[in-house]
């Protein structure tokens, strides 16, 4: 974003974590379900997630007490998100 003179604030929430309710809003935000920003290839999510039925408002608890499992970069223009992956998805923010 930088290389195409688009200013942005990037949070690190590994150094500044969210709370479940905030991460639920940009969640929701994004139109994502809890399940569709998890990493299931961190060890975390092998001991708090896998093998668990665990309810949305759960797995909320879980990914703000462990953070390396919310899926990055989530990007916020004004009011909506989306999960930058791959990079073309930014264009949903009007983003090229």
């Amino acid at each position: 974003m930088t290389a195409k003179g688009i200013g942005f604030e990037s949070v690190n929430y590994m150094e500044e974590p969210l709370s479940a309710s905030q991460l639920q809003h940009l969640l929701r935000s994004a139109g994502l379900k809890p399940r569709d920003a998890l990493r299931k290839n961190e060890d975390a999510y092998r001991q708090h997630v896998a093998g668990k039925d665990l309810s949305d408002e759960q797995l909320l608890r879980v990914m703000a007490e462990h953070p390396e499992l919310i899926q990055r970069p989530i990007v916020v223009r004004e009011s909506k998100a989306v999960l930058a992956r791959p990079v073309e998805k930014l264009a949903e923010l009007g983003i090229k």
